[in-house]
């Protein structure tokens, strides 16, 4: 299949399903990294972007654009990073606007916005520094005819970009100036537990705000290991969908491994290889990571009393629900690394 074009016909935004009725939701697989990102990147995006610690592949973005947002639709990313999803959703015909609370990425997104689309196609682009939490003050202009939400939100982990020249030298493996996107602490980024599940719930009430009916929100997330345990952070973003009033509409998963005949070849990071062969060290089952979970959620084309009522601020940390029964591909073993039978192979040495 062609790079970006749709696996499977777009969800009809004329029959939303009920929470019930998308019980196992449809399951799909995408091969998203038959290269590697910095292929992907290479002389579209500019060097700086590096610097970010959670990039998403540009091959997923272009995905999650062609799947759910038809030519000309408005997307809208509210933790844009360094703008791949503006990036992408723009250069396929589309309309983009991303919020990003940090000035240095928000600054990364508008170049890479100048580097890899022409003059023509960057004027449907547009950066706005804000919280994500704030979405219907920063998008008042824009609320209720947002036709994509697409993010990737914060795991509830640590994550940073590695120094691998200082710790040679016996300084820090990781970039303190990277840890959790930003030193403040009102980023999202430094959210943990029960105190991240009250922020993101905030944010997609938020995102539902600006949402227009029958509109669809994509996350991409990763069930990531804190403390010995795996946080099912898939299972989280439905409940928390659920109670922001969406309905579930479909699971992906998103290899983050290549493809080759019958085996995944894994692509991790150093970061990943270095955490992973601790966690064995200290007896941990765990896994090289080879996919993200993406899951798409509709706002109903009718809005409920309850929904009508629902202010788009911070709420309660929401208990997880397990009626939901699509879950990661990893959640309940400890991230294994095998995907409908495929067999693993993990480099040797550090990667690229």
């Amino acid at each position: 299949m062609a790079s970006g074009q749709p696996m499977a016909p777009r969800p009809s935004p004329t029959s939303p399903s009920t929470p019930e009725a998308a019980e196992p939701v449809p399951l799909a697989v995408w091969p998203c990294a038959q290269t590697t990102g910095h292929a992907q990147r290479a002389g579209r995006y500019v060097a700086a972007t590096t610097a970010h610690p959670a990039k998403m592949l540009p091959e997923l973005a272009r995905r999650i654009t062609c799947e759910y947002a038809p030519p000309g639709a408005l997307v809208v990313d509210p933790m844009c990073g360094i703008g791949t999803t503006l990036v992408e959703a723009t250069g396929l015909g589309r309309r983009s606007v991303g919020v990003e609370l940090e000035a240095r990425w928000a600054e990364l997104a508008r170049r890479n916005l100048a580097v890899a689309l022409p003059a023509e196609r960057a004027v449907f682009a547009e950066v706005r520094t804000g919280d994500a939490r704030r979405l219907p003050e920063l998008l008042g202009d824009l609320a209720g005819t947002v036709d994509l939400v697409a993010t990737s939100p914060p795991y509830a982990c640590t994550p940073a970009m590695i120094d691998k020249a200082a710790w040679r030298q016996g300084g820090r493996l990781c970039r303190r100036d990277t840890e959790n996107y930003s030193a403040d602490r009102a980023n999202l980024g430094h959210a943990r537990g029960e105190a991240y599940l009250a922020e993101m719930a905030s944010v997609y009430a938020a995102c539902f705000h600006v949402l227009r009916p029958g509109g669809l929100l994509v996350t991409v997330t990763r069930n990531l290991r804190r403390q010995g345990r795996v946080f099912d952070l898939a299972a989280a973003t439905v409940t928390l969908a659920d109670q922001a009033g969406y309905q579930y509409l479909q699971h992906v998963i998103a290899l983050l491994a290549a493809v080759r005949d019958s085996a995944l070849f894994a692509r991790p990071s150093f970061w990943q290889l270095y955490q992973t062969r601790r966690a064995r060290d200290r007896g941990e089952p765990a896994s090289l990571l080879v996919h993200e979970d993406v899951q798409v959620f509709q706002k109903p084309l009718v809005a409920t009393a309850t929904q009508r009522s629902r202010p788009a601020t911070r709420r309660a940390a929401p208990q997880p629900r397990h009626r939901h029964r699509a879950r990661s591909a990893a959640a309940d073993s400890s991230q294994s690394t095998a995907v409908a039978g495929a067999r693993l192979h993990a480099p040797r040495g550090g990667a690229r």
